[in-house]
């Protein structure tokens, strides 16, 4: 039976969040209704680099490596491949991220961490447990650990997101864990790593306060309350170590949970104090229970994302309120992508093998496009949301695919290579009159879907999902404070069949394509976009 206090919190936050919900399925097109669109059916784009959104924090575009299938063992780490340096990296794979510069990168889970006791990986590789992994079915070798793992991060040029075991784990666990990577001596971790042979210490900054605790799959889940008070003792314990530390607690793990969004306000209520983030999942499928198999639906699936953000962020700010608190939460949306194809079966199942097939999606057209307006979601929210992990980085659900021989570049490798590329500064605030199109229990779903931002030195990148199926589109930019300069770069993801895709046999199969540069004159640029496309432009200052 749902509480009253349940039905009055639900409809609350449906009302603060409505508004931001309702501009997200509109395109934040503000000025839609008061310039009536031409009989051209042209589109406007309105820039002004006084007008931000807000600072860009590059952690927006981290990934994930999880202990699953072949992430790590046969992904990153592979020490009997041909291509593997002498600590057992695959240098291939190494080489594309050290390019992509990802940031962050959150590991060992996931599903895994809330079973996995951290000094199984620690010591010497030959007294390591092989050991049952319960969230996958998997054996795990654990030759691949902690200290591995920050050698890795700092060889390919990003930072570790730490995630902890809070299901079958303690507080006392998670502090013991921070003591031993960030301490540099004297106390019984940090000698313990000492022993192990890394007398530096690791610093590591961004700690995940378990994974996904409101789900009945998780281990160790419980309630919601009983969470945030080991979420508050976890916090305590470990700051008592590092004072410098940023924690983030576990928010709901998707909006289709029957707890979403009262989990996060019963969480939040005993630990708003005691952490800084809060993260949300989300993955998204062309399925006929999410989208009815419609691609002109799968195509806007990303402004239920931006529902979600401002969603989220409605609750964190009543309970804000409701404390009194000084200190504003920001979001970490540290799992996401488009995955519904290996769900259920086998691929789910490692049948007690170490480094099976699992979650291996082959992701097509449609699919990038989609990536590109998750993409495009997470920008529109980069006042609060700082830390963003596309799950996962290789081999499952990932952007790069491995075999013995090498690797290819899957589509949603390109949207997300991008915004690693493109996207610097600060995020503007777009404005975007585009026609629209209708879009079943979602209304009235703009063609275009357009983020800006803006470097420090003065560069200005678009960022466009074309989401009409049959045709292209124009539009004009109307520079509002001043010109461009010249364009810089200008690319397109498209093609003919939105159910293409990569693979081994064909890795470019789908590939960005060179997008006809604009012409600027009198404040304007004059943009057109093929149909079906994600595309990307870039002005100088």
């Amino acid at each position: 039976m749902v509480s009253l206090f349940r039905r009055r919190f639900l409809k609350q936050v449906s009302t603060v969040a409505m508004a931001g919900a309702t501009q997200a399925l509109l395109g934040r097109s503000l000025l839609a209704q008061s310039q009536p669109m031409s009989p051209s059916d042209a589109a406007r784009v309105y820039v002004d680099s006084r007008r931000m959104i807000g600072a860009l924090d590059r952690n927006l575009f981290g990934s994930f490596l999880e202990n699953l299938g072949r992430a790590i063992y046969e992904g990153i780490y592979d020490p009997a491949s041909r291509l593997s340096d002498g600590n057992g990296f695959r240098t291939d794979v190494m080489d594309q991220i050290r390019k992509l510069r990802v940031p962050i990168i959150r590991y060992p889970g996931g599903n895994f961490v809330s079973g996995y006791n951290w000094l199984d990986g620690v010591g010497p590789k030959a007294d390591r447990p092989k050991v049952l992994d319960k969230a996958w079915n998997s054996l795990q070798s654990n030759q691949f650990g902690t200290n591995e793992y920050m050698g890795w991060c700092k060889a390919a040029g990003t930072e570790p997101l730490m995630g902890l075991n809070l299901g079958t784990g303690t507080p006392e666990q998670a502090a013991a864990l921070v003591e031993y990577c960030n301490l540099e001596k004297g106390t019984e971790w940090s000698e313990l790593r000492r022993k192990h042979g890394y007398a530096e210490p690791y610093n590591v900054k961004h700690w995940c306060l378990g994974n996904e605790m409101d789900g009945p799959w998780q281990i160790g889940h419980v309630t919601a309350t009983e969470y945030g008070l080991k979420a508050q003792d976890s916090a305590r314990q470990m700051r008592a170590v590092d004072p410098s530390l940023q924690l983030i607690a576990c928010g709901s793990s998707g909006p289709l949970m029957p707890t979403y969004l009262e989990w996060d306000r019963e969480v939040l209520e005993q630990c708003y104090d005691y952490v800084d983030g809060l993260s949300l999942h989300r993955y998204v499928g062309n399925t006929p229970e999410e989208t009815g198999s419609d691609s002109t639906k799968y195509v806007a699936i990303n402004l239920t994302m931006d529902q979600q953000i401002e969603e989220t962020l409605a609750v964190c700010d009543m309970v804000r309120g409701h404390k009194r608190s000084k200190k504003q939460l920001w979001l970490s949306f540290d799992e996401w992508n488009v995955w519904y194809r290996q769900r259920t079966g086998d691929a789910v199942d490692g049948h007690r093998t170490e480094a099976p097939h699992l979650l291996e999606e082959i992701y097509n057209l449609e699919d990038a496009l989609v990536v590109g307006g998750l993409m495009n979601s997470l920008l529109r929210h980069a006042d609060r949301v700082k830390i963003a992990c596309l799950a996962q980085l290789v081999n499952v659900i990932a952007p790069i695919m491995t075999n013995r021989d090498g690797l290819f570049l899957q589509t949603i490798f390109y949207p997300y290579s991008w915004g690693l590329e493109y996207a610097r500064g600060s995020v503007l605030r777009v404005l975007t009159d585009s026609p629209t199109y209708e879009v079943a229990g979602m209304g009235q779903v703009p063609y275009l879907d357009v983020v800006g931002t803006m470097a420090e030195d003065g560069k200005v990148s678009l960022f466009i999902l074309n989401r009409d199926l049959a045709k292209a589109r124009s539009f004009e930019v109307n520079w509002h404070d001043k010109a461009p300069g010249q364009v810089l770069a200008s690319w397109v993801l498209t093609g003919d069949d939105l159910k293409a895709v990569n693979g081994f046999d064909a890795p470019r199969k789908v590939v960005p394509q060179a997008l006809e540069k604009p012409t600027t004159s009198g404040g304007r640029s004059k943009v057109e976009v093929p149909a079906r496309s994600y595309s990307v432009i870039q002005w100088a200052s």
